[in-house]
């Protein structure tokens, strides 16, 4: 495989086999040196890991990492010279990571095409740079680009309006219905068993959060059905919802907070009396719709929009939701 991908050491003429590989080289004028038996010189790149490693955690270790094109020779022959000298197995885990590409081209100083992450969290919430990079597989190649993210966020973003209608709309005075008692259980016998398996299957984060999505969409036909009969859910129903994306978004590191995260996102940094007068019209664009005054409702549509608000309509009332990038 690795010869497929086009992984090409040249032949040194002083090699006794092709396969051999330099634990210790002759250093040439102006290089840090030091004397042994074969002259002054310096460890081999591939010694140099091996001793470090083995005197900082010992062997085997438990988990090596490093981008894929490090397989060979790097890796191979780390394997050769440390199981050699200690005479044990030297990884029980590797895991080698896909190449960054930029805009479809791949990522590298000589391209002058890389940039920082400091960089990407001026324009992006870390919880979104992070969902975007485990929305691939970490062997699997990464697309990089400011519309990937943009996507990202609008992905992330759905979670987040889940769990805000899932804050308006809890009753305290309603007991579970036997559509919330069903929803819960499908998380708990069918969603969450899913997520772990793909978990279990080598980190396969892409997958998982593929689940999540799932379960995102038989949360909202309870909340659909909610809004058809003008009321709300449960508590606790909405303790079960929390209660399952805090343990399987933990794992992936989101959703610590749980379903109070959708509010939150929603509301840091607004301006109070800007929101203010964007919900007063709100209210006044349901009343222009009330009254078939189709021409004064789009007024003030856009006007929200001006104001960096969109509306979505609920039976409980307009709720703004930011335009803005967060």
């Amino acid at each position: 495989d690795d010869l497929q991908a086009g992984a090409r050491i040249d032949v040194d003429e002083r090699k006794v086999n092709p396969l051999d590989f330099a634990l210790w080289k002759s250093s040439k004028p102006g290089e840090p040196a030091w004397d042994s038996p074969w002259g002054k010189g310096r460890p081999g790149w591939h010694i140099e890991c091996s001793a470090m490693s083995a005197e900082i955690l010992g062997q085997p270790l438990d988990i090596h990492g490093g981008g894929k094109d490090l397989i060979f020779p790097h890796h191979e022959n780390e394997i050769a010279q440390s199981e050699a000298a200690g005479g044990m197995e030297f990884v029980r885990y590797w895991m080698h990571n896909g190449f960054v590409n930029i805009d479809s081209e791949k990522m590298s100083k000589t391209l002058d095409n890389f940039f920082t992450i400091r960089e990407v969290l001026e324009k992006y919430r870390p919880e979104v740079v992070r969902f975007f990079l485990l929305s691939t597989h970490y062997r699997s190649p990464l697309d990089f680009s400011d519309a990937a993210l943009t996507e990202a966020r609008t992905r992330y973003e759905r979670f987040m309006h889940l769990f805000a209608r899932v804050h308006r709309v809890t009753s305290e005075e309603r007991e579970l219905n036997v559509a919330e008692i069903d929803s819960i259980a499908v998380l708990s016998r069918e969603i969450e068993p899913h997520f772990r398996e793909a978990m279990d299957d080598d980190f396969n984060t892409a997958a998982a959060i593929g689940h999540l999505f799932t379960a995102m969409g038989a949360l909202n036909a309870v909340l659909d059905a909610a809004d058809a009969q003008g009321g709300g859910v449960a508590s606790k129903w909405k303790e079960g919802v929390d209660c399952f994306f805090r343990e399987t978004g933990c794992v992936l590191g989101f959703f610590e907070r749980g379903v109070a995260e959708g509010e939150a996102w929603f509301t840091t940094g607004d301006d109070d009396d800007t929101k203010a007068k964007a919900q007063t019209m709100a209210e006044e664009r349901v009343e222009a719709r009330k009254n078939k005054d189709w021409g004064r409702a789009d007024e003030l549509r856009d006007a929200i929009a001006e104001m960096g608000y969109s509306v979505q309509d609920t039976p409980q009332g307009p709720v703004l939701i930011p335009l803005k990038d967060a």
